[in-house]
C-alpha cells in the first residue's frame, strides 16, 4: 500500500503518534487484531525505520506529517498520543485540531497527570472535538501482547474506541477485557495514577519481606527464589512476586547472581508520588504508599547511609527462632500488608469520584487490573466480587473476605513487625500498612488531645461527644484568652 493510495482512499481506523518502544508495540498489537494503524514521529526518520523494519509488509501506513495522518485515517478519525508526559501532549494537540473534524478524537495514552486531563478534556470538547485520557498499564510487553487499558474523557468518544481497546487489551482467564470505560474527564488517568501508587506498595512491600529474609534470617538467593516460587502458586499468585522469583535466580554470563550487584537506589518517575499528592489534598490517610515513596528517596541517600552505617548504632540481635515458621508468617503478612494497599487505594477513588462527580465501577477497576498490568493478581479477583456485590461498600477491608483475611493473618503479621524492631531491619510499609489496620478498627483515636492543642494554642475549636456533630466549642483554657475563637475549622 503506498501513501498516496491511502490518503486518496482513508485505510486507518486509528493513528498513533510517538514511536518509542510502548508506541511501536501498541501499534503492532492492534494490526495483529486486524486494524490498520497510521503512525507519524516527529523525528520522521524513526517512521522510516519502523515501516522498514518491524512493521514492514503489514498494515501500517507510515506518514512524515500530521496532515498526512489525519488524512489517513476513517471517519470519526482517532490519534492516539504516546509522547512524553507533559507540554508535548499539548503541542500535539495544537497541530492536531487544525487537522480533525467535529466528533473527530484525540486520545493520550501517557502517563499524563490527572489534572491535565481534565484540563484537556474540556478544552478539546471546547474545540467540537473528543477527548480521551487513558492509562495503559503492561510495560514493553503488554503493549505488544495486551495491556490493562484504563480511559476516561469524554463518554460520546468511548463506543468508537470501544472496539479497538478491548480488542487489544490483556483478557482474564474467563476471557472478559481487561478495559472498560472508567468515568469522565480525568477519570482513567486518575486511576492509572491509584494503580501505580499501589505498584508502589506492592514493590516496597516485596522488597522489604525480601531484605527480612535475607538480612534477618540469612537466607541465599536460591532459598529465597525457592519460597517465592511456592508463594506464587498460593493466594499470593502476582506478577510482582512472579518477577520476584525469577530475578533472585538469575545469574549473567560469569555466573554471579545480578541481584547482589545492582545498587540499591531506587528510581521514580513521579506518579507514587502524584498519588501521595492527591491522598493529602483529598485528606485521605494513604499512608503504606506514602512509606513506599519515602523509601525510595530514603534509596537516593546513598552516600549519606554509608557514612551513617560507620557511627549510628542498632541491634545486634540475630533471629533464633523456627526459620520455616517465620517465613510463614512473613507470607501472611505481606498478603495482609497488600490488602491494606489497595484498601487504601480504593479509599482515594471514592474520594475522588465524589470530588469529581466520576460514577465509577469499582468491580470494574479491579477486571481492568486483574490481566496486563504491573498489579496484576490472583486475589483481584476477590475485590471485584466485593464491590459487585456492594458498590457501596466504604472500605475493602469491611467485606466478609477481606475481614476474615486480615483476622488470620493478624498474629503473623505482629510477630512479623515485632521481630523486624527486635532485629533492626527497616520495614516502614508492612509497619504502616499494620498502623493504618490499628487506627481504622479503633472507635476512639487520641485526636481529641490533638483537638484540645489546637484550641489552648489557636483558638481553633472543637466539637464535643456530648453535643450533636457540627457544633463547634471553644475553652479558655489560660483564663486569659477570651471567648474569641478562630472561625475556620476544617476536620
Amino acid at each position: 500500500m503506498t501513501q498516496a493510495d491511502s490518503i486518496n482512499s482513508p485505510q486507518a481506523d486509528i493513528g498513533l503518534v510517538g514511536l518509542a518502544v510502548m508506541g511501536e508495540n501498541l501499534i503492532l498489537n492492534m494490526e495483529s487484531k486486524g486494524f490498520t494503524v497510521a503512525c507519524f514521529n516527529r523525528t520522521i526518520s524513526k517512521v522510516d525505520d519502523f515501516v522498514n523494519g518491524r512493521a514492514k509488509g503489514k498494515k501500517i501506513i507510515g506518514c512524515r506529517s500530521i496532515g498526512e495522518l489525519t488524512a489517513n485515517l476513517k471517519k470519526p478519525r482517532k490519534v492516539m498520543l504516546m509522547v512524553k508526559a507533559g507540554q508535548a501532549v499539548d503541542d500535539f494537540i495544537e497541530q492536531l485540531l487544525p487537522s480533525l473534524d467535529n466528533g473527530d478524537i484525540i486520545i493520550d495514552g501517557g502517563n499524563s497527570h490527572f489534572p491535565d486531563t481534565i484540563r484537556r478534556t474540556k478544552y478539546v470538547e471546547s474545540k467540537g472535538k473528543l477527548y480521551i485520557g487513558t492509562g495503559v498499564s503492561g510495560g514493553e510487553e503488554g503493549a505488544l501482547r495486551g495491556p490493562s487499558i484504563m480511559p476516561g474523557g469524554s463518554p460520546a468518544a468511548w463506543p468508537n474506541v470501544k472496539p479497538i481497546f478491548q480488542a487489544i487489551c490483556a483478557k482474564t482467564d474467563k476471557g472478559e477485557p481487561c478495559c472498560e470505560w472508567v468515568g469522565e474527564n480525568g477519570a482513567g488517568h486518575f486511576v492509572k495514577m491509584v494503580h501505580n501508587g499501589i505498584e508502589y506498595g506492592d514493590m516496597q512491600l516485596t522488597c522489604e519481606t525480601y531484605q527480612l529474609m535475607k538480612e534477618g534470617l540469612g537466607l541465599s538467593n536460591a532459598e529465597m527464589h525457592k519460597v517465592f516460587a511456592e508463594w506464587n502458586q498460593g493466594e499470593l499468585n502476582s506478577y510482582l512476586i512472579e518477577i520476584t522469583r525469577d530475578i533472585l535466580a538469575y545469574k549473567d554470563e560469569q555466573g554471579n547472581e545480578v541481584i547482589d550487584l545492582i545498587l540499591d537506589t531506587a528510581g521514580q518517575k513521579g506518579t507514587g508520588k502524584w498519588t501521595v499528592v492527591a491522598a493529602l489534598d483529598s485528606g485521605q490517610p494513604l499512608t503504606l504508599i506514602g512509606e513506599a515513596v519515602f523509601g525510595r528517596c530514603l534509596s537516593a541517600l546513598k552516600d549519606e547511609r554509608v557514612k551513617a552505617s560507620q557511627v549510628l548504632k542498632g541491634p545486634k540481635a540475630q533471629f533464633k527462632g523456627d526459620k520455616a515458621k517465620f517465613i510463614d508468617d512473613l507470607r501472611k503478612a505481606l498478603y495482609a500488608s497488600k490488602i491494606i494497599s489497595y484498601a487504601q487505594g480504593y479509599q482515594l477513588m471514592h474520594a475522588a469520584a465524589k470530588e469529581y462527580g466520576w460514577n465509577l465501577n469499582y468491580g470494574g477497576v479491579a477486571l481492568m487490573w486483574q490481566g496486563g498490568c504491573i498489579i496484576r493478581s490472583a486475589f483481584l479477583g476477590e475485590i471485584k466480587k466485593a464491590f459487585d456485590k456492594n458498590q457501596n461498600l466504604e472500605n475493602l477491608l469491611l467485606d466478609p473476605f477481606f475481614r476474615r483475611a486480615m483476622t488470620k493473618a493478624q498474629v503473623s503479621w505482629r510477630r512479623v513487625v515485632t521481630t523486624a524492631v527486635k532485629l533492626g531491619i527497616p520495614i516502614p510499609a508492612i509497619s504502616a500498612a499494620m498502623a493504618f489496620y490499628d487506627g481504622y478498627r479503633h472507635d476512639r483515636l487520641p485526636a481529641n488531645l490533638l483537638q484540645a492543642q489546637r484550641d489552648y494554642f489557636g483558638a481553633h475549636t472543637y466539637e464535643r461527644v456530648d453535643k450533636p456533630r457540627g457544633e463547634f466549642f471553644h475553652t479558655n483554657w489560660t483564663g486569659r484568652g477570651g471567648d474569641t475563637s478562630s472561625s475556620a475549622y476544617t476536620a
